[in-house]
């Protein structure tokens, strides 16, 4: 295939950034897009000129590093996948593809199509763990019983693999699926219970400092997740949320 890429260049975070065109040729329908990238930077390292920075790691849809958006939507037209899961073969010849970084207040861009998503981190970080002393005293997880429906909505919310794709497709960049799916996962589950109001409290808290929207029920984050995360986890969180602060504790 012959195809004419539209990619975002920005310097650094003052620069203002523009849209470059770029020809790609002999491209099989086989390559991963990240693939397509990387003979893409080939070609320009050749030619003497500096490559596209753009995240990427595992290349196996597990690290939710391959943050791109593809023709306007976030990892590119497939469902529940991930960039690097995006075949070449899901285009035409001759096609222009418009490449872009996540747009979010929260999600500054680094450079290029690197943006700086940090903000999960410390959303995390103030109240995505628990503090079950295990040490010296570990016992076999099936002593404590967890009812079947729940151990299953707490690892259909575990699959969240942090790649802010919900975020970059949300009107409002919110990031109430990735929040929801982090308190889902540990308020459904019996070592979770321990501080489960501190915690929704503490991590919504740090999501509305971070400068993220709110939800308004548009649903496009599910609809672009690529684990299927449910929105049924936001429901959850906005009921953990009420009774925790009703409750105080």
């Amino acid at each position: 295939m012959n195809l004419t890429l539209k990619i975002w260049r920005q310097k650094n975070k003052q620069d203002k950034g523009r849209m470059e065109t770029y020809p790609v040729s002999n491209i099989s329908g086989d390559m991963s897009f990240l693939e397509m990238l990387d003979v893409l930077n080939e070609q320009l390292i050749n030619d003497g000129k500096e490559p596209v920075a753009f995240d990427h790691d595992c290349r196996e849809g597990i690290c939710g590093m391959c943050s791109l958006f593809i023709n306007g939507e976030a990892h590119g037209p497939g469902r529940e996948i991930t960039t690097c899961q995006l075949h070449m073969r899901s285009f035409k010849d001759g096609d222009t593809i418009h490449i872009e970084p996540w747009r979010a207040a929260a999600f500054p861009v680094v450079k290029d199509l690197v943006t700086d998503r940090s903000a999960l981190d410390r959303i995390m970080n103030a109240g995505g763990f628990v503090s079950v002393n295990t040490s010296g005293n570990t016992i076999d997880a099936n002593t404590i019983p967890v009812p079947k429906a729940d151990a299953d909505k707490a690892f259909d919310a575990a699959t969240c693999i942090g790649c802010g794709a919900c975020v970059a497709t949300c009107k409002n960049a919110s990031a109430m699926l990735f929040t929801s799916a982090k308190v889902s996962q540990l308020a459904l589950l019996p070592q979770g219970k321990v501080e489960a109001h501190d915690r929704v409290l503490n991590m919504v808290h740090q999501m509305d400092l971070e400068g993220f929207g709110n939800c308004t029920n548009t649903g496009a984050c599910e609809v672009e997740c690529p684990k299927g995360i449910s929105l049924e986890n936001i429901a959850r969180m906005n009921r953990e949320y009420l009774s925790a602060s009703v409750t105080g504790e």
